[in-house]
C-alpha cells in the first residue's frame, strides 16, 4: 500500500486522499465513522461516507394558512337574521290587528304564535342533538381506528365506555353490553379490546344492516322494473336511498334529523366517489350477465336488477359511514353477496 494511503487512514475526522487498494486485502478494515480510531500497524481503516439521500434533511414545518374573514358566513347570517326579524314583526302586526278586531281572535293568534315558537325550539333542539350524535359516532370511529394502530390500552377502555353509552338505548344489545362490561377490567391489549367490542356489539347490528340493504335493493329492483316512467324511477330510488341511510344511522345509534340527513348523504356520496362505486361498472354488468339474466329477463327487468345493485352499493357505503367501529374482527359485507341475494330473489320470481 502506498505511503499517502497510510497517512490518510491515520487522519481521523478529515477527508481521505485518493488511494488504491484491493478489496480482498486482509489489511483493509471497514469501520463506522464513530468507531474509527488509531489503526493497527499494517492495517487501513476505511469509514464509508453517507450517501446524500441518507443524510438527514431539514424539513421546514409549513405554518397553516391563516383563513381570512368569512364574508360568506357573515352574509348568510345577516340575511337569516333579517328574515327572522321580518317574520317576527309580521307576526306581531298580525296579532295586533287581531286584537284590534276582536279580543278572542287576538288570544287565538297569540296561542298559535306561542305554539309555533315552541315547535321551532323543539325542532332546533332535535336537529342540534342529531348533529352532535352523528359527530360523536364519527369521532368514535376515528378514535377506534387510532387505538387499532397504537394498541393503547387506556384509550381502548375510553372508546368502549363511550360505545356502551351509545348502545345503551338499544334493547337487542343488552346481553352483549353485559358481556362486554365484564371484560373491561381484564388485562386485554387495546387493539384486542376494540376487536372484542366489535364482535360483541356490532355482530347483531351488521346482520340487521345487511338485511335492510338487501330489502331496499330488492324493493328498488322490483319497482324500477315495473315503473312506466323514468321520473318515477328517479324519485323512488332517491326516496329509498334516503330511507335506507336513515335506517342504518338509527340502527348504529345515530338520531339524524333533516340537517343530519343532509350531512350523512354528503358523506355517503363522498365515500362512493372515493371508492368509485357510483357508476354501473363492468363488474356489476358481469355479475348480472354471469347469472344468465340477459337470457331470462327483458331489458326492463335487467335495468331493475342494476338499479338494485347500485342501491346495495349505496347501502354498503352508508354502513361504512354510520358504523361507530371500523371493520376489523368481523368481515365487511360485500356487493357480491347482496347481488346473489338479489338475483336469487329474481330467479324465484321467475
Amino acid at each position: 500500500m502506498s505511503e499517502p494511503a497510510k497517512e490518510s487512514a491515520k487522519q481521523h475526522g478529515k477527508h481521505r486522499r485518493p488511494a488504491t487498494f484491493r478489496l480482498d486485502d486482509p489489511g483493509v478494515v471497514v469501520v463506522d465513522g464513530e468507531e474509527a480510531g488509531r489503526p493497527a500497524r499494517g492495517t487501513i481503516q476505511i469509514a464509508p461516507q453517507a450517501e446524500p439521500a441518507q443524510l438527514p434533511a431539514v424539513v421546514e414545518m409549513a405554518s397553516p394558512a391563516r383563513r381570512g374573514f368569512r364574508w360568506g358566513a357573515l352574509l348568510w347570517t345577516s340575511v337569516a337574521g333579517l328574515v327572522l326579524l321580518g317574520l317576527g314583526l309580521s307576526v306581531t302586526h298580525l296579532i295586533e290587528d287581531l286584537f284590534g278586531r276582536s279580543e278572542g281572535l287576538g288570544f287565538l293568534g297569540a296561542g298559535f304564535a306561542a305554539a309555533a315558537a315552541l315547535a321551532l325550539i323543539a325542532i332546533i333542539t332535535r336537529e342540534a342533538y342529531g348533529l352532535v350524535r352523528l359527530a360523536t359516532i364519527e369521532k368514535l370511529h376515528r378514535r377506534a381506528a387510532e387505538v387499532l394502530r397504537s394498541d393503547d390500552r387506556k384509550a381502548s377502555r375510553a372508546v368502549v365506555a363511550d360505545l356502551l353509552k351509545i348502545a345503551h338505548q338499544n334493547p337487542r344489545l343488552a346481553r352483549a353490553r353485559v358481556s362486554l362490561s365484564s371484560h373491561t377490567e381484564e388485562i386485554i391489549d387495546g387493539a384486542d379490546m376494540i376487536k372484542l367490542a366489535e364482535r360483541e356489539l356490532m355482530s347483531p347490528l351488521d346482520v340487521e344492516a345487511r338485511r335492510l340493504v338487501s330489502v331496499a335493493a330488492q324493493r328498488v329492483s322490483v319497482v324500477t322494473a315495473v315503473s312506466p316512467r323514468a321520473a318515477i324511477d328517479v324519485l323512488f330510488v332517491l326516496a329509498a336511498a334516503l330511507r335506507l341511510i336513515r335506517q342504518l344511522a338509527r340502527l348504529y345509534g345515530g338520531r339524524p334529523g333533516a340537517l343530519g340527513m343532509i350531512r350523512l348523504a354528503r358523506q355517503v356520496v363522498a365515500h362512493l366517489a372515493i371508492t368509485g362505486g357510483m357508476a354501473a361498472s363492468d363488474s356489476l354488468v358481469q355479475q348480472v350477465l354471469g347469472h344468465g339474466i340477459a337470457a331470462k329477463l327483458s331489458q326492463r327487468l335487467g335495468e331493475g336488477v342494476l338499479n338494485g345493485l347500485l342501491t346495495a352499493r349505496l347501502g354498503l357505503a352508508a354502513i361504512d359511514v354510520t358504523r361507530p367501529l371500523p371493520f376489523t374482527a368481523l368481515p365487511r359485507p360485500v356487493l357480491a353477496d347482496l347481488a346473489k341475494d338479489l338475483l336469487r330473489k329474481r330467479d324465484d320470481e321467475e
